[in-house]
């Protein structure tokens, strides 16, 4: 009777382990569908605009007369905006959606993608991953609609589609799959979205290759980890916070004055546009047009760059996004830390090449607010060789770049400064808003 009882409890057991395990493997099935076509879906999309705008600027370099175009093509790229019934829409939409299920306009990708390779035809200062979360973010949402999934998993789809498309663009799936987890939130990682992302991340990764995308990487050899050199690297990364600090203060400043004093959108980007083509033939090695990728490789891998570089690029990128251009923040980021790293790091002690690697991820980090990802990022990008001295370099940098960030929509949850529950947008001072550390000095 003993026996049979304990046979039967175990039964018993089984069958209600059995049970939760379903709920397990139909969760699973479920995001690796979903995931599987997200990041198919953002793999050959993102291959294609890679490919695209690789093409317009190798026509640019080899044709400086589309440079001459820029105040014409400007009023071209709000009359797309508008035709597709998207304007005013940024990657600002794609988090909001994230934080409170708004929705998004499928309309939104052939108007970014168009635009975007229009701006960079005719050398306009802006990157791409700003089109490939709003790109990646609108496939993920509408795949999610088709598959009626409900409101939460939507959100969850709209992040594995923001990372898949940034992965498939960089060729850097861990830090695409940290990084849209990261950056709706900072202080809070969306978990639930850890196995959704990192699938639809390696898929678009893997479907970027066969087109033969190449993952961006450099070649960076890092100094022996001691205290001197952690210091100096500190003392750059506090330096770039700084920097991080400016080039989204211009950046937000400049679009805010721009909208104040020229509200209509045609009259704003063509007068944008000739600010730009004065500026090109101003400085024209072209270095400061486009994305800048060539500068950046000849900032780590060479260790060259011109002193006042990254000064010309935040200016280049400002006026480029503030009148109406669109593109991406997080490239000219990399411009401007890696080319200041470059310069300043050698007066510190740093050699010049690893010197713009700390530069660039820590610019970055204190632009994003994401020093985990960050730090992911480093590691995909320069190797694990200098993996401390980028880990602190991304911490400092997020600690004194305050509450600023590229996107207005972020939400930072925690106070920087102590384990505080603020909850306040970035660059809330731009509204009259106060975090508490600035309520505190005010």
């Amino acid at each position: 009777m003993q026996v049979q009882q304990i046979l039967t409890q175990f039964l018993r057991f089984l069958k209600e382990k059995s049970s939760h395990l379903l709920i397990y493997v139909r969760a699973l099935s479920k995001w690796v569908l979903v995931s599987g076509i997200v990041g198919i879906l953002c793999g050959l999309l993102g291959s294609a605009f890679h490919l695209g705008v690789d093409a317009v600027t190798a026509w640019r370099t080899g044709h400086h007369g589309f440079l001459w175009m820029l105040p014409a093509v400007g009023p071209v790229i709000v009359a797309i905006y508008m035709f597709f019934g998207v304007e005013g829409h940024s990657t600002n939409n794609i988090i909001s959606e994230v934080q409170s299920g708004k929705g998004l306009k499928l309309n939104l990708i052939p108007a970014i993608f168009l635009s975007t390779l229009l701006t960079h035809l005719c050398g306009g200062s802006a990157g791409r991953e700003g089109a490939a979360l709003q790109m990646g973010g609108t496939i993920g949402f509408h795949i999610g609609n088709v598959l009626h999934l409900d409101d939460r998993d939507l959100r969850t789809a709209t992040i594995a589609g923001m990372a898949a498309f940034f992965s498939a663009l960089f060729g850097t799936p861990l830090a695409a799959t940290i990084f849209a987890m990261a950056v709706i939130s900072v202080g809070l990682l969306y978990h639930a979205a850890l196995i959704p992302c990192l699938i639809a991340s390696l898929t678009a990764f893997g479907v970027s290759g066969l087109f033969h995308v190449p993952p961006t990487h450099f070649l960076v050899s890092a100094p022996v980890l001691a205290l001197p050199m952690l210091l100096r690297v500190a003392l750059l990364a506090v330096l770039c916070a700084f920097l991080s600090v400016l080039f989204c203060e211009s950046l937000h400043r400049l679009e805010h004055l721009m909208e104040a004093r020229l509200p209509n959108p045609f009259i704003r980007i063509a007068l944008g546009g000739v600010l730009l083509l004065a500026l090109s033939l101003l400085f024209p090695s072209g270095d400061y047009n486009g994305t800048g990728s060539a500068v950046i490789a000849r900032a780590v891998e060479g260790g060259k760059a011109v002193p006042y570089a990254f000064l010309m690029k935040i200016v280049f990128t400002s006026l480029t996004l503030a009148a109406g251009y669109k593109g991406g923040e997080v490239v000219p980021c990399f411009f401007i830390g890696a080319t200041f790293g470059c310069v300043v790091g050698p007066l510190l002690g740093i050699p010049a090449g690893f010197a713009a690697a700390v530069g660039l991820i820590s610019v970055f980090c204190g632009a994003v607010n994401c020093p985990i990802a960050s730090t992911f990022l480093a590691v995909e990008l320069f190797g694990a060789g200098g993996l401390l001295y980028y880990a602190l370099a991304c911490a400092l940098s997020y600690a004194l770049s305050g509450y600023t960030g590229l996107y207005s929509s972020q939400r930072i949850l925690y106070d920087k400064l102590k384990a505080q529950y603020i909850d306040v947008h970035t660059n809330a001072h731009h509204e009259g808003e106060h975090t508490p550390a600035e309520e505190k000095y005010r």
